[in-house]
């Protein structure tokens, strides 16, 4: 599958969870979670040092976003350092999350190869997705 098919995949999920999102509105984890919200999209935060980013109640984990969202899994937006990912991309094969955008920065080879070995929807290595949702920061 190409990459657009798999952004226009992605974007179709019913939710999305930010592995990353940050309080800090200069940081790209809080920008990222802001440019679902912007886009009309239901987003929510993950971060295990955090209680609320953006207004929104933020989860200490993916494991946990999904418990609070039964029935559905989200489409999952990874902004965290690379050996952070790995972690993240070993709990959503668990939780059997299908669509995974590693933003740029967060990607490692291993965190690749997990998700590949999963057979999970993966976008790397590409556009970021404030670029794809047209994010201005105003």
């Amino acid at each position: 599958m190409g990459e657009s098919l798999r952004i226009e995949e992605f974007l179709k999920c019913s939710w999305f969870a930010v592995a990353g999102a940050s309080s800090n509105r200069e940081k790209y984890g809080n920008k990222v979670l802001r440019s679902y919200l912007r886009a009309g999209l239901q987003a929510v935060p993950i971060n295990p040092r955090a209680e609320e980013i953006e207004g929104h109640v933020c989860f200490a984990s993916l494991t946990a976003a999904i418990a609070a969202f039964p029935g559905s899994t989200p489409g999952l937006s990874v902004i965290t350092p690379p050996k952070i990912t790995e972690s993240v991309i070993e709990e959503a094969v668990t939780q059997g999350v299908q669509h995974i955008w590693l933003q740029p920065g967060a990607e490692s080879e291993n965190a690749v190869k997990i998700a590949e070995d999963a057979s999970l929807q993966l976008i790397s290595g590409g556009p970021c997705v404030l670029v794809q949702l047209r994010f201005r920061d105003v």
